[in-house]
């Protein structure tokens, strides 16, 4: 069953990117990178199990934002793409200012909702700045990688977009998985959270090649 629903929400998540593209051009993009940012930080709280592994769904949306940047710089330049990451960035601190500012508010008599706020929405200071350091390194390496292949091998948009896409997803994980969880878990431990989750999102970087192709078509 999560196999079928994570490659449903792989097709879907994918397609609202190259539509908010065509509809909206690269402003779109931007919009779609803003809003990926922050409902990944509030899906990647829900772990699944699929292919074996355990996961987190906010990988896909994670992932959406390489195909975005992808998709500037193919379709509009390599300053667009970084000016998405920025955005990006923005958006993700935004989220969390806002987010902890409303946890600090005493809630009244008749509230709700507080206790599941703060299980939504409680963070790791680590946790958190490693995230965001990788999110922006990894993408604005990807933004570079991308340019640099399309100028070397400007026929085989495939290959700049899956090395690029899934050098850099490999980087974040080992990354970010070190910088959050080292002193925490043996390095034994980290490395094969980090090899999960990588094979997870090379998969999933896979998937997205043919929507690239599909944006570029439509004009």
């Amino acid at each position: 069953m999560n196999i079928a629903l994570g490659f449903a929400n792989i097709v879907v998540t994918f397609s609202l990117v190259v539509l908010i593209e065509k509809l909206f051009k690269k402003e779109g993009v931007f919009a779609w990178i803003a809003i990926a940012t922050i409902l990944a930080n509030l899906t990647v709280c829900k772990m699944i199990d699929a292919f074996g592994f355990t996961t987190s769904l906010g990988n896909v949306l994670f992932a959406s934002t390489f195909l975005a940047t992808d998709i500037l710089s193919e379709k509009y330049s390599k300053k667009d793409a970084k000016k998405a990451v920025y955005l990006g960035i923005f958006a993700g601190i935004t989220f969390i200012i806002i987010t902890q500012l409303t946890l600090l508010f005493i809630p009244s008599s008749d509230d709700v909702v507080q206790e599941s706020m703060k299980t939504l929405f409680g963070i790791s200071i680590r946790t958190t700045i490693a995230s965001m350091t990788m999110f922006f390194i990894s993408n604005m390496l990807d933004v570079y990688l991308y340019n640099k292949l399309k100028d070397k091998f400007s026929n085989k948009l495939w290959l700049r977009n899956n090395v690029s896409t899934i050098l850099c997803n490999c980087i974040e994980n080992y990354f970010f998985n070190t910088l959050a969880f080292i002193g925490i878990f043996s390095i034994p431990v980290i490395i094969s959270i980090a090899t999960t989750t990588s094979i997870i999102e090379i998969i999933i970087a896979l998937c997205d090649t043919p929507f690239l192709y599909l944006s570029k078509k439509l004009k």
